[in-house]
């Protein structure tokens, strides 16, 4: 009797745990879209997919759910994007939220500690991403990149699944969110500038993370690494051999077996090379996708050199590296770039997956040595289409990516001039190139490589690259005016247009102070434009964002008149350095400034961004507007201050000729 009411009990608990189970699985691809959408952007699109899999998979890991929530019902046939029932979209964002609080002080590199790492799933050897979608859908990507985990997921659950503020809002809070209003509104904000059939663009392929595609690992690595621990696996073999002979009551001696050569240095025949071929047929178009180039390619004396004097250099040789990077070696065998004679020098370019590492030694004399170390992590498309071999009086020689189809040069002072061809060898090494930027030799010319990829990478994918000294050239970008044929969020393009390369025009002489400072990409976003009162025409306000390898980025704010003539430059009015402002995460700016008119009247100044709905001005002079420019007339030069209230509620500090 006992054991039949045991027995009936158990079949109670069972039958809503296979229930709910059930349902879970019906709802899996969604509520996987919505832990990938959820998930941050820095984990890339491989671990993306596998902790979305994962965190869901985990949804219900015993019958605990399925009795404290009721079964959800099944989905209707005609349905495809059903919203998933609130315990599992809690449950899910209960995950996801735990995944993206990882410790402070927990090394981003690393996985954060195993409570918080999903179990299965586990892929070796491949590498998986979703589909890859239209211009659209990469638009969409990156302005959610630049929202919190918080807000993409309120922008799945509103926007996606249809949930009214008030019932997104609370599933946010039953899953831990710490501002869950705050993430609806921020949504709304983000719903409201962004243009186009989100919802269809959330559903389609880019963001479903069920339907992938799978490329393999980097295959040459994979196998230097195999080898590399089979290599420490003998090491360790023979060390225990060792100890044990020691210990080993036998008086006898044992004898051991010397290491390998390659155990104790790296050698010119470990080095990894990429397939001539290998940039059209992966996904990845960085510098692994370099094939070796050059006349030296098989000069194994001087490879070890190079590998030489980058494990250990010498006092002849003068190592340069930029900020905040290391001249240590490799920890493994560095890739081969580039190796033959340029202006004189033997040139072995070597690449580690974080640096590059250029080696130059004279030809006909006994001179130095040189060994150049910069970072160029997370390199791309544009910023890994050309590297500086040489630097002479005639300028710079460029080693040009192989996925280039055209190359040309273009003066950044004459936007009205069409962009000239530039020789290149076989071996990709163009014509000296005069320097971007030069203190000392004024402003007349700021020449700039423009590039163009082939139609296999992007059709008719034209870009900038100013040579700026270091070993990487920066990428030139523009983001235009509001309204201007950019629909919100902006993001930045490449800087080849007529209204891109006016723009630049005026911005140009300023490359000149980033020469050496480990600058990646600048990019000019004119925020606002403004009619000037006294006949002064209309002005520009510009905010150039300087980003460098490293990760933090400097502010330059600007200002161009019309009447300062179509090539002057732009009036700086503040600079603000390591800033998030006018980035992803910095998507608002206000700037003020002092300004004399043709007629000899002060003005303070002030602009806004486009989300921007009001200013005030306090200071030698007090106004306020609900425009997002203001003029005020003021007897003398103004010292003033700025600020803006935001359409999102928020108020915001402008940045002035006094910050």
């Amino acid at each position: 009797m006992r054991f039949g009411s045991l027995r009936q009990r158990t079949e109670r608990l069972d039958t809503p745990v296979s229930e709910a189970e059930n349902a879970l699985v019906q709802q899996y691809a969604d509520l996987v879209r919505l832990a990938y959408i959820t998930l941050p952007p820095s984990l890339g699109g491989h671990r993306k997919v596998t902790v979305a899999h994962g965190v869901v998979q985990r949804a219900l890991p015993s019958a605990r759910l399925a009795r404290a929530r009721s079964v959800p019902s099944p989905r209707r046939p005609d349905d495809d994007h059903a919203r998933p029932e609130e315990p599992y979209l809690v449950t899910v964002l209960r995950g996801v939220f735990a995944y993206d609080r990882r410790p402070a002080l927990w090394p981003a590199r690393l996985a954060p500690p195993r409570a918080l790492v999903p179990r299965l799933p586990i892929v070796l050897g491949l590498r998986l991403f979703p589909r890859p979608g239209g211009a659209e859908a990469l638009s969409l990507t990156r302005a959610l990149a630049g929202l919190s985990a918080e807000t993409r997921a309120a922008f799945v659950l509103s926007s996606v699944y249809g949930l009214p503020g008030d019932a997104a809002a609370d599933v946010l809070r039953a899953a831990g969110a710490k501002d869950a209003d705050g993430a609806v509104r921020d949504c709304r904000a983000f719903e409201a500038d962004t243009v186009g059939a989100v919802r269809t663009l959330a559903l389609s392929e880019e963001f479903d993370a069920c339907v992938l595609q799978a490329t393999p690992t980097d295959l040459l690595r994979r196998r230097h690494r195999t080898r590399l621990a089979l290599v420490a696996c003998l090491a360790g073999l023979l060390a225990g051999a060792m100890l044990l002979a020691q210990l080993a009551p036998d008086p006898d001696p044992v004898p051991t077996t010397a290491l390998p050569a390659a155990a104790s240095g790296l050698r010119a025949a470990d080095l990894t090379r990429a397939g001539a071929d290998q940039w059209d047929n992966t996904a990845r178009i960085d510098f692994t996708a370099w094939p070796p180039r050059g006349s030296r390619v098989k000069d194994e004396e001087l490879l070890n050199r190079a590998l030489s004097t980058w494990s250990r250099p010498g006092p002849a040789t003068r190592v340069v590296t930029t900020a905040a990077t290391s001249p240590a070696p490799p920890l493994s065998a560095p890739q081969l770039l580039y190796a033959g004679e340029v202006d004189a020098h033997a040139v072995v370019l070597l690449y580690d997956g974080q640096r590059l590492a250029r080696y130059l030694e004279a030809l006909h004399s006994q001179g130095r040595t040189r060994l150049d170390v910069a970072r160029v992590d997370d390199a791309d498309v544009t910023t890994a289409a050309a590297v500086n071999l040489s630097s002479g009086r005639s300028g710079a020689r460029y080693l040009i990516a192989p996925w280039v189809a055209e190359v040309q040069t273009r003066d950044l002072l004459r936007p009205d001039v069409l962009a000239t061809a530039l020789h290149t060898n076989k071996d990709g090494v163009t014509d000296p190139v005069p320097f971007t930027a030069g203190r000392e030799t004024g402003c007349d010319s700021r020449p700039v490589l423009q590039l163009r990829s082939s139609p296999r990478i992007a059709e008719r994918h034209a870009f900038l690259l100013a040579g700026l000294g270091d070993l990487s050239p920066v990428h030139l970008t523009y983001t235009p005016l509001p309204g201007h044929g950019t629909p919100p969020p902006r993001q930045p393009r490449e800087a080849t247009g007529p209204a891109a390369l006016v723009a630049w025009s005026h911005q140009a002489c300023s490359l000149s102070d980033l020469s050496d400072t480990d600058t990646r990409a600048v990019n000019a976003w004119e925020f606002a434009e403004q009619d000037l009162p006294d006949g002064g025409s209309r002005a520009v306000w510009t905010c150039m964002r300087e980003s460098s390898w490293r990760g933090p980025g400097d502010v330059t704010v600007t200002l161009r008149v019309a009447g300062d003539g179509a090539k002057a430059p732009a009036r700086p009015v503040s600079h603000v350095p390591s800033t998030a402002l006018c980035s992803r995460f910095g998507q608002h700016i206000v700037a003020g400034t002092a300004w004399r008119s043709p007629r000899g009247n002060w003005y303070a100044l002030a602009a806004g961004s486009r989300a921007v709905t009001s200013l005030t001005v306090t200071g030698d002079v007090t106004a306020k507007t609900s425009a997002r420019t203001i003029a005020v007339r003021t007897p003398k030069r103004p010292h003033f201050e700025v600020s803006a209230q935001l359409a999102t509620g928020g108020r915001m500090e402008g940045v002035t000729d006094e910050k």
